[in-house]
């Protein structure tokens, strides 16, 4: 049975949805913070981009194999010890990204960076689902979702600023202070927790996967997180290449600012779960993918308000529906819920790293619109599998499937 602790910060709910949204910035301020310069790196490694677009989000890869891992292995771990550890071992390769001499290293200390956050959060969302009571959790996990949509603002204008400013150097330096922020807050904020104890008899550690893969509810959501993050990642790494290059030529810091598109995110993601929880998964989340598609269309008009317009509308559609399909994990999973949502975040984020790989091939060579093609095809398709989504183990779909 989960532990009956609850945050430390329960008694001031307004307090403790703030915090947690903090921890989220401050758990992923680094994932995406590169791809606001990327025309840079490309510049300072010599290399095209599609290229620099696989090394910077290498992370991936790390994300994919620790949230795995964290979700089997969560059961014997401190949740508030294994968060801020590994946000504080993040610092090291951030530090380290600096001195990175050229695209493999850099990849490789992008690889370490995504073990780090993966685990951070895979155990933060295991911690509130277990710690807090069902209404509570809910609007925790919508605050940390926000948190997470913002760290794809922040960081994003972090780095770009600091690039223009002061140099690439300065920029991982600054996210290296963020991390060892967040590893203090959570160690400040959060209360220990009791591992859960096992619903299941022991076995292998990979029963858990094994379970959940045999259900066909969590199939289609970890099909769908990886196309969402397929079609993210390919559509956010190369538009700062469209934005920079001719005709719009849009300078560094600009391209910053324009990536203020993920703050009508924010407002709009945190009440994801009750739109779907009132009018039903299998309606609110593919019409949020389709909405993303729209904006892919805007962003392939050469003018810079288009783009931007488009930005914002996939960033709402992505967002939207990454916050019903995690929530619905964590629903459908009545048993090693950590391995459900570290399985889920292997699939988003493989989806993420084979977009950067399959995209950017598109991008280097048949251009923009084979990369928004690729790439909407992906949130399509998504939307089609979205349609089954039912809490009900028939698999068939009904009006309050998210309820």
């Amino acid at each position: 049975m989960a532990s009956t602790t609850r945050p430390q910060m329960a008694a001031q709910p307004i307090l403790r949805t703030l915090i947690i949204g903090v921890i989220g910035f401050l758990t992923l301020a680094d994932l995406f913070a590169t791809q606001a310069i990327l025309p840079v790196l490309a510049t300072r490694f010599g290399v095209t981009p599609g290229a620099i677009g696989v090394a910077a989000n290498a992370g991936t890869i790390g994300m994919a194999i620790a949230g795995l891992l964290a979700g089997v292995l969560a059961g014997d771990i401190d949740r508030r010890r294994g968060i801020w550890v590994s946000l504080a071992l993040l610092a090291i390769p951030t530090t380290l990204l600096a001195f990175a001499p050229n695209p493999l290293i850099f990849a490789l200390l992008r690889i370490a960076q995504g073990l780090c956050m993966a685990t951070a959060f895979t155990l933060t969302i295991t911690y509130l689902a277990e710690q807090c009571s069902p209404d509570e959790a809910a609007t925790s996990l919508a605050a940390y979702v926000t948190g997470v949509v913002a760290s794809n603002l922040i960081g994003r204008l972090i780095a770009s600023t600091a690039v223009s400013l002061a140099g690439v150097a300065t920029s991982f330096y600054i996210f290296a202070a963020l991390n060892l922020v967040g590893a203090l807050l959570v160690r400040a904020s959060l209360s220990r927790s009791a591992p859960m104890m096992r619903m299941h008899a022991p076995g292998h550690f990979w029963s858990a996967w094994v379970t959940h893969i045999g259900d066909a509810r969590l199939r289609r959501c970890y099909a769908i997180g990886f196309l969402i993050l397929f079609a993210f990642i390919g559509v956010f790494t190369y538009v700062g290449f469209v934005l920079a290059g001719p005709p719009l030529s849009v300078s560094m810091r600009s391209i910053g600012v324009i990536f203020l598109c993920f703050a009508p995110s924010m407002l709009t993601t945190p009440f994801a779960g009750q739109v779907a929880s009132r009018y039903g998964a299998a309606r609110v989340l593919p019409l949020s993918l389709v909405l993303a598609v729209g904006g892919l269309a805007l962003m392939l008009v050469a003018d810079v308000v288009a783009v931007f317009i488009g930005m914002v509308l996939v960033a709402l559609g992505t967002f939207f529906a990454q916050a019903i399909a995690t929530g619905f994990v964590g629903r459908v999973a009545t048993t090693e819920k950590a391995a459900a949502s570290g399985l889920y975040l292997f699939f988003y984020y493989s989806g993420g790293l084979v977009g950067a790989a399959v995209v950017g091939q598109l991008f280097d060579q048949l251009g923009w619109l084979a990369a928004v093609i690729a790439s909407g095809i992906a949130l399509l398709l998504g939307a089609v599998i979205g349609l089954g989504l039912t809490l009900k183990p028939n698999g068939l779909t009904s009006q309050g499937a998210s309820s």
